[in-house]
């Protein structure tokens, strides 16, 4: 049985993989990492990796530098669009305390989250850049540090 806590991760790690694609995998990753038990190493052999963590980390600093450039995509583009979901998909299927049954709510809710997210932080961005001139590359760090804040969040409630 799913906890109303289960349900707010999943959507918590939707929106942010809506900001952010592979922040949200990247801390869910590190802090699954820490101390798997062995159900999660069943469960999420991936997820639970060092390797894995590291690696994702690496991405989602990529991404964060990528994000300020000027010749970024749109996170709303279709192929950009898909990954933030992929990655909402995943996240919030992952975060389920009980690793038996169908996790299909919990990862519609992180994908559902996830497109929401995307369009609400595309507007804020814009809302940012063009009507108040906040410079790009500051929008971008506003956007990280609501990002950063969320993810530390959502790691504390796994524990």
């Amino acid at each position: 049985m799913r906890t109303n806590n289960d349900v707010w991760t999943a959507a918590g790690f939707g929106v942010l993989a809506g900001m952010r694609s592979m922040t949200a995998p990247a801390l869910l990753s590190r802090e699954l990492s820490r101390k798997p038990t062995r159900a999660l190493k069943r469960a999420l052999p991936g997820l639970t990796s060092r390797k894995v963590s590291q690696r994702l980390g690496l991405l989602a600093l990529g991404e964060v530098l990528g994000d300020k450039s000027p010749t970024a995509p749109a996170r709303t583009a279709f192929p950009i669009l898909t990954g933030r979901v992929l990655s909402g998909a995943i996240t919030g299927a992952a975060v389920s305390r009980k690793r038996r049954g169908a996790r299909l709510g919990l990862t519609l809710i992180g994908a559902g989250a996830a497109i929401a997210s995307s369009y609400v932080f595309y507007g804020f961005r814009r809302l940012m850049t063009q009507r108040l001139r906040v410079p790009n590359v500051a929008a971008g760090l506003v956007e990280d540090g609501l990002a950063l804040a969320l993810g530390s969040r959502l790691t504390r409630a796994l524990r």
